[in-house]
C-alpha cells in the first residue's frame, strides 16, 4: 500500500511538471520559422464558408472529401470554426466545432485553434487573395498546409500559382492531396 501511494504521488508530480510543457507545445503563437502571417488581415472579410481545395495528409482529416470550413466572429473576439467533410467509408458527414483566438494583433492572420478543450494548434494564413477568394494556411509547422477557396474549384492558372506559393513556403506541393468537392453538404 505504501509503495502504491508513493507511486501515485510520483506520477502526480511527473504529470504536474510535464503538463505545462505539453500544453505550451500544443499552442503555436508564431508561424513556422521563415514564414510570415498575412498583414493586414481582416477577420470580417475572412468569415464565411471556405472550401478545402488541397491539404497535406494528417490523421484528423484522413479519408474525408468535400471538406469545408466555416468561420464566424464571436462577441468575445474569438472565432467559431466549423469543419465538415464527407467520410465515404462511413457513408456520412463528420463535423468538428472549434474555437480560434488571435495570437497577437487582430490585423495579422495568425491564430491558434482548438477542437479539444485546452489544446491549441497554430493556424497561420501565409498567403491571401486581396479579395479574400483564396488562402494558403499552415499549422504550427510545415507538416500542416491547406489551400482554401471561396469556390469549389480553382482554375489551372490559380492552381499553378498556389502550388508555387506552397513550394516557396518550403512545403513539397507533390505531397498535397487535391480535394473532391462533388457532394452537396446538407448543412449548407
Amino acid at each position: 500500500m505504501v509503495l502504491r501511494a508513493g507511486l501515485l504521488r510520483h506520477l502526480a508530480c511527473v504529470l504536474a511538471l510535464a503538463l505545462p510543457g505539453f500544453l505550451a507545445a500544443c499552442s503555436s503563437t508564431r508561424p513556422p520559422e521563415g514564414l510570415t502571417a498575412v498583414t493586414p488581415f481582416d477577420i470580417q472579410s475572412y468569415q464565411g464558408r471556405w472550401y478545402e481545395v488541397a491539404r497535406l495528409d494528417h490523421s484528423f482529416e484522413r479519408g474525408l472529401s468535400d471538406v469545408t470550413a466555416q468561420y464566424s466572429l464571436q462577441k468575445d473576439g474569438s472565432v467559431r470554426v466549423v469543419n465538415r467533410g464527407y467520410d465515404a467509408a462511413k457513408g456520412g458527414w463528420n463535423e468538428a466545432v472549434g474555437r480560434a483566438l488571435f495570437t497577437g494583433e487582430t490585423r495579422t492572420g495568425s491564430l491558434k485553434v482548438s477542437f479539444f478543450g485546452p489544446f491549441y494548434g497554430g493556424y497561420h494564413v501565409i498567403a491571401l487573395d486581396k479579395g479574400y477568394q483564396w488562402a494558403v494556411v499552415v499549422g504550427p509547422d510545415r507538416g500542416y498546409c491547406w489551400i482554401l477557396s471561396r469556390s469549389k474549384t480553382i482554375s489551372p492558372a490559380l492552381r499553378s500559382d498556389l502550388t508555387a506559393r506552397v513550394r516557396a513556403a518550403g512545403i513539397n506541393p507533390d505531397d498535397l492531396i487535391w480535394m473532391s468537392q462533388q457532394r452537396q453538404d446538407p448543412a449548407s
